[in-house]
């Protein structure tokens, strides 16, 4: 049924709108003119429907690519709102605790919703097509998603991104060269060439569209992650650090293992398969008790720390080998 308005009420919203649009120096007139001449939206030029189904460009003929494109698509649109969240707690110059709380649970929706659909993956092609499909597709590589690097680099101070083997040396360092020590995070190691040690084509080819970027992100956000923002809270409280650690564990521990599911389902039976992965080194790069990639390790106890990943492990990725 459609809502009348009282004529009190319609005279008051114009009035509002003549306030709102003199303080901007426009005319309301004229707006209300193009009102009367404007299309009414359409569910599907709001999300541009059409322009988003022209987005999946197989490179192959075989089907499964679609979906293969489609879901790596939606990962980077998680992304997208993971890094909205980071940023609007970063704006927060004297955030609150209610605030920083309820942008933390959306960054920890978004993540399960990332560790539950990679089901879409390792259950939704078949490994004969994605084997043969993925050799057109290289160098890319899902590593190359810069998005996630973002996130990593809002998430917590940058010297919890170091190598592991070289983040001992780093732990206390005053960050003074931004640019020595991009080279030594830990993706690094993770896109390069088993055999020789030099950097993949698939990683010069990402640091030379991204490299500056990261490099201007880690400098603004040294200050202001989201481990600076946690520190900050004096009101801190038991559910914090929980969510804290909540996000922790699933973007170190179960988003990577789901990815490395997925690669162990696919690639796991051929060393040589590694190449198809743009020539990352999946296998040492996803575990996490490899590179033992975690953003708040103060709030981890030594134990916890040492079995990095372990539990999911044992009760999800032997399974799947086994099978």
């Amino acid at each position: 049924m459609e809502k009348k308005y009282p004529q009190k009420e319609i005279v008051d919203k114009i009035k509002q709108l003549e306030e709102k649009f003199r303080a901007s120096g426009q005319d309301l007139s004229s707006y209300l003119e193009g009102l009367l001449h404007a299309d009414y939206l359409n569910y599907w030029d709001y999300i541009n429907l059409d322009t988003l189904l022209t987005l999946q460009q197989p490179r192959t003929s075989f089907k499964d690519e679609k979906i293969f494109i489609i879901y790596h698509q939606i990962t980077e649109l998680y992304f997208n709102l993971i890094l909205w969240e980071l940023e609007q707690m970063a704006a927060v110059e004297n955030i609150d605790l209610k605030f920083f709380k309820e942008r933390l649970k959306r960054v920890i929706m978004y993540f399960d919703l990332l560790i539950s659909s990679f089901a879409v993956m390792w259950k939704g092609m078949e490994r004969e097509q994605f084997m043969k499909f993925r050799m057109s597709l290289l160098p890319a590589s899902g590593f190359q998603s810069a998005q996630y690097r973002m996130i990593e680099i809002m998430c917590t101070d940058i010297q919890n991104l170091v190598y592991l083997e070289e983040r001992e040396d780093y732990k206390d360092i005053n960050l003074t060269s931004i640019e020595s020590l991009f080279d030594i995070l830990y993706w690094q190691y993770g896109a390069t060439e088993l055999a020789t040690g030099e950097k993949t084509l698939t990683l010069k080819s990402f640091e030379e569209k991204y490299g500056d970027e990261l490099k201007e992100l880690i400098s603004k956000f040294r200050k202001n992650n989201l481990w600076k923002k946690y520190v900050y809270l004096a009101e801190k409280d038991d559910e914090l650090t929980k969510l804290m650690k909540e996000l922790d564990e699933k973007a170190n521990v179960y988003w990577p293992l789901a990815h490395y599911k997925s690669a162990v389902k696919y690639l796991h039976k051929n060393p040589s398969d590694i190449a198809a992965t743009g020539g990352t080194n999946w296998q040492k790069f996803l575990p996490p008790r490899f590179q033992k990639v975690i953003f708040y390790p103060e709030l981890w106890t030594d134990l916890e720390i040492k079995d990095w990943g372990k539990r999911w492990v044992e009760t999800e990725l032997l399974d799947l080998v086994e099978k």
